[in-house]
């Protein structure tokens, strides 16, 4: 073999070593695909949710400033919150961390060293008290510049950079849903509250038509009208009566506790007043397609946490290949420091490094099967997220529309009822029965209107449910 064909065999060598000599990638895992649910997508969505509905404050459509002002409060000082955005600005910090390693560095150093050289070492001839030399001791003094490049080739760090900000972007969905969640379950305890003041409001109606009917008895009994058997079942009701306002007065103290806490009120007395409850209303799709399943803030952070691990994996892979290295250094350097600013002090270089993976014992292979086990585990969390949420969807709606149709059959029931207490009352101005008829034939009545409550406190929990199932009103950014 001559010279040159040594020289072209030396030159390509490092060239053959990129190709063959690093470490073997084994990506044999099989990544699980997202998964869309099995339901009807809705295509033309209807006139409601073209109009935006639900909104992302969906809860001023109630137009109740207290509700407002609860929802307010709880969304600026609750800990759940601020757990959120620290989060948040935790995972930006994070993403540009990893950004900034995608770019040039340069650096300025500056030392002094005081040293005793040695007799017996490399250095010996500056040990010894020579012409011109000033030994054994000596102060060394250096400062300069150094620059450094890791060029990204192979896309390491632009995939971990996409990785964080798919963490960023999931992270603020996050948010979202806390958001969300803490809404909603204001929403549905302060609505509790007014259902159990309306109940309150309409059992003390019937307390007082119970004891017009006692008053009157007692009379009829005192002028031996009437035995005292009569108005022992009356008196039985009115007890009754009594422990469910206590019941209910005690249930308004729970949820003025729980509100209270979900606040963060420094108030120990959540002060409420009453106000009527809204009307019940069909404002469902017709279809209920994964189109707004998409408003969901829990599954917009899945897919973000999916769309993070891909770019994980791309920089496990990205591993596999060579890393290459700009250095670079401008200083000036002497044994004197009466000689350091000299020019002939100066010294400076160049160089270019590479790192190539060749035998790792498995390490990055390990390494990209752990990543893409994580890839799997959100695609398989997603797909689990998704089929919950079809479900959420579907029993709210369900609850919502079957609860609407119980709230119509109530409606006629307490309009026959309402019918029964007129014609009483006209009997009463005919002089046909006594007044305490009057409040037997209310009494019932009364009682269909707290039925009433009931179902119309439940159709309002419901609907709140329902947005909440949708997203309430999220947009993907």
């Amino acid at each position: 073999m001559n010279r040159n064909s040594v020289l072209v065999a030396t030159a390509c060598l490092p060239l053959l070593i990129l190709m063959v000599g690093c470490a073997p990638m084994h990506d044999n895992r099989q990544s699980l695909s997202q998964q869309t649910p099995a339901v009807n997508v809705d295509s033309a969505l209807p006139a409601a949710l073209k109009n935006g509905w639900p909104d992302s404050q969906w809860w001023k459509a109630y137009h109740d400033p207290q509700l407002n002002a609860l929802i307010d409060s709880t969304l600026k000082n609750s800990p759940d919150m601020q757990v959120a955005e620290q989060r948040i600005q935790l995972a930006e910090a994070q993403a540009k961390a990893v950004k900034a390693q995608d770019g040039p560095e340069i650096d300025f150093s500056a030392d002094v060293e005081r040293q005793k050289m040695s007799a017996e070492g490399l250095m010996g001839p500056f040990a010894t008290d020579l012409d011109g030399n000033t030994g054994p001791w000596y102060t060394n003094g250096t400062f300069g510049l150094t620059a450094g490049w890791n060029l990204d080739l192979w896309g390491k760090n632009r995939a971990e950079v996409a990785a964080r900000i798919g963490e960023v972007k999931a992270r603020e969905a996050e948010r979202e849903q806390t958001r969300q969640l803490l809404a909603s379950g204001v929403s549905r305890l302060y609505w509790e509250w007014q259902t159990q003041a309306a109940l309150k409001t309409v059992l003390t109606q019937i307390k007082n038509e119970q004891q017009n009917v006692i008053t009157v008895d007692r009379q009829l009994y005192q002028n031996g009208i009437t035995s005292s058997v009569e108005g022992v079942e009356t008196d039985i009701d009115s007890s009754k009566t009594e422990q469910q306002l206590n019941d209910v007065s005690g249930k308004m103290k729970v949820i003025e506790a729980r509100l209270s806490a979900l606040t963060n009120s420094q108030s120990s007395v959540m002060k409420l007043k009453a106000t009527a409850l809204p009307a019940v209303e069909s404002q469902l799709p017709s279809q209920l397609g994964y189109s707004l399943l998409a408003r969901r803030p829990d599954l917009q952070a899945a897919h973000w946490y999916i769309e993070s691990t891909l770019s994980s994996i791309d920089a496990a892979k990205a591993a596999f290949y060579p890393d290459v290295n700009l250095m670079a250094f401008l200083q000036q350097d002497a044994l004197h420091l009466s000689d350091l600013f000299r020019h002939s002090a100066q010294q400076m270089g160049v160089t270019a490094g590479l790192t190539l993976p060749i035998f790792d014992s498995g390490r990055l292979n390990a390494n990209l099967d752990i990543t893409k086990a994580q890839s799997n585990l959100t695609v398989a969390n997603y797909n689990k997220a998704v089929v919950d949420a079809v479900n959420d969807v579907a029993r709210a709606a369900s609850q919502v529309e079957t609860l609407a149709q119980k709230n119509q059959h109530q409606q006629q029931i307490e309009h026959d009822a309402q019918r029964v207490v007129g014609l009483a009352q006209a009997r009463y101005s005919a002089g046909i029965i006594a007044g305490s008829r009057v409040s037997e034939a209310k009494i019932p009545a009364l009682r269909e209107q707290l039925n009433g409550l009931v179902l119309q406190g439940q159709w309002l929990d419901a609907s709140i449910q329902l947005t909440s199932a949708l997203g309430g009103g999220y947009r993907a950014s």
